[in-house]
C-alpha cells in the first residue's frame, strides 16, 4: 500500500465509486459479500487498491497546503517540479494565528519584529503525490491557496 486505508467513513461516502470499482473487475455484489466472508485477505487488499487510487486521484489535484498552528503558518504551492514555501513564525508569546483576534493581529503586525517571514523553493522528489501526502499526515490541509497568494502579495509588494 503507497499510502493508508480509507475510513470507515470515507469508504461510506465513496460508496458508489467502490462499487464502480469493484464492477471494473467483473465483481458483483454476491462475489464481494463472498470474498469478505471467505478471502478476507483478498478484500483487504482490493480496499487497499481502491484506497490508493483515491489518494492519487486527489494527490494528483492538489497545488496548495496550509499548515497552521498557534505560532506558525507554514503555506506551501505545488508545481510540477517545485514546493514554494511561506512560513511565518509569531514571536509575541500571546499571539495565537489559529483564531480571529491572532489572524487579524498578523494582518495588522504582518511587517513587525514580532512577525519573521521566510520562503523556500525546493525540488521535487521524484513522487510530487508522495511528498503531498507526506505534510498532510503531518497535519496539512489542502487548500485553495488563499492565503498563501495573500501573503505571497504582501510579502512582493
Amino acid at each position: 500500500m503507497k499510502y493508508e486505508r480509507l475510513t470507515k467513513e470515507q469508504f461510506e461516502e465513496l460508496h458508489q465509486e467502490f462499487i464502480n470499482f469493484l464492477a471494473t473487475q467483473s465483481i458483483t455484489a454476491e462475489e464481494w459479500s463472498d470474498i469478505k466472508k471467505n478471502k478476507p485477505e483478498v478484500a483487504e487488499e482490493e480496499l487497499d487498491i481502491f484506497s490508493d487510487l483515491v489518494w492519487e486521484g486527489v494527490l494528483k489535484k492538489v497545488e496548495y497546503l496550509e499548515h497552521i498552528s498557534p505560532q506558525h503558518m507554514f503555506l506551501f504551492y505545488f508545481t510540477e517540479t517545485e514546493i514554494e514555501l511561506i512560513k511565518i513564525q509569531i514571536k509575541h508569546p500571546n499571539i495565537d494565528i489559529t483564531t480571529k483576534e491572532g489572524y487579524d493581529w498578523l494582518q495588522k503586525n504582518f511587517l513587525e519584529d514580532d512577525v519573521e517571514i521566510h520562503q523556500a523553493t525546493k525540488a521535487i522528489s521524484d513522487d510530487r503525490n508522495k511528498d503531498i501526502f507526506a505534510l498532510i499526515k503531518q497535519g496539512a490541509n489542502i487548500t485553495k491557496g488563499e492565503l498563501f497568494t495573500y501573503f505571497n502579495q504582501l510579502i512582493k509588494a
